[in-house]
């Protein structure tokens, strides 16, 4: 199959891992069409794709599902790549039928989702490979401070705590449900963009040093080659059952030895730092659907800044069911 005249769809778009992806498909003249959809009417990229689409939230699987499978067949959909992790879970319980629909998900199992979200889960299944710092859900197992406290199923870094003292230990535990208690590794930290293929085999890996970080996304970068990184974080998706795109989170200890701090099965939301790094992501997802071989790409180690982009959008049309953009401004 051609990728000339396909339908992609980009779940997530008023985020930045489904505005990466559809940049990242027109950095790479892509001739198809992209779709675009979210819950939010005002996702930037609805304004980025060639058409978008409101969709209901991720919680009403019911109503999520139906209006998927119409979009699907209504614009003859042919590849969908999740990258946010609202939704994700539905695009991969209803892989195959939405295969009978002709529209292929890149996506990994349920089995190998679930890993990835339950972060107490992921540790318990690499430790035995893997160097991992420390982690439990019970507090009184802490061996010392300080330590990090997070959500057992967070995204991003929101209620990401810095534990020093027991006066912070006993107001955590007072205050929040569901936590895991990690080792604090104080080293440069590292996100680690890896590709497998759709038969659960790893391709590549580009790790990038995370120079700065706003919301637990990067907006400083620099990509750099490390054999032992790119190694290790591709076996960590074999091992997993990754299919296609995720994005793996690693820190450093004290004397500088990197540890799996967690793994996300998506296209992440700093996949354009990749892309300008001579990896385009998505645009190779589609040639795997495609049944093209892929060859490893030359990485170039760049640092990327990224920065604020407005779009204008009349009154009048803000209130439409799909707005328009009127006016780009740098």
């Amino acid at each position: 199959m051609s990728s000339t005249g396909q339908i992609v769809l980009v779940p997530g778009a008023a985020a930045p891992a489904g505005i990466n992806t559809i940049k990242s498909l027109k950095m790479a003249n892509f001739s198809g069409q992209v779709i675009g959809t979210d819950s939010d009417s005002l996702a930037p990229g609805a304004f980025l794709a060639d058409l978008f689409s409101i969709m209901p939230e991720a919680k009403e699987e019911s109503l999520f599902v139906d209006k998927l499978f119409e979009l699907v067949q209504t614009h003859r959909i042919n590849v969908l790549m999740p990258s946010s992790g609202f939704d994700i879970y539905h695009y991969s319980k209803y892989r195959k039928k939405l295969l009978e629909f002709g529209a292929y998900a890149v996506v990994s199992d349920t089995v190998a989702l679930e890993d990835c979200q339950d972060k107490m889960r992921t540790f318990q299944k690499l430790s035995p490979r893997f160097k991992v710092p420390f982690t439990t859900t019970e507090s009184e197992k802490i061996p010392s401070l300080p330590i990090i406290a997070k959500p057992r199923f967070g995204k991003g870094s929101k209620d990401i705590i810095m534990i020093e003292n027991e006066s912070d230990l006993r107001y955590v535990t007072a205050k929040y449900d569901d936590m895991i208690f990690q080792q604090y590794l104080p080293g440069t930290e590292y996100t680690v963009d890896v590709l497998s293929d759709l038969n659960k085999d790893p391709l590549f890996a580009v790790p990038r040093i995370r120079l700065q970080t706003r919301g637990g996304i990067s907006t400083k970068g620099r990509i750099v080659c490390d054999h032992k990184i790119e190694e290790d974080c591709m076996n960590i998706a074999k091992t997993l059952g990754i299919r296609g795109p995720c994005c793996i989170q690693m820190k450093e200890t004290e004397e500088g030895e990197p540890q799996l701090v967690e793994v996300n099965a998506r296209l992440g939301g700093g996949t354009i730092f990749t892309t300008l790094a001579g990896a385009n992501m998505p645009a190779l997802i589609l040639d795997l659907v495609n049944g093209k071989k892929i060859s490893v790409p030359k990485i170039s180690e760049i640092t990327v800044i990224r920065y604020f982009e407005e779009i204008v959008v009349h009154e009048h049309l803000a209130h439409q069911s799909v707005p328009k953009p009127i006016t780009h401004t740098g």
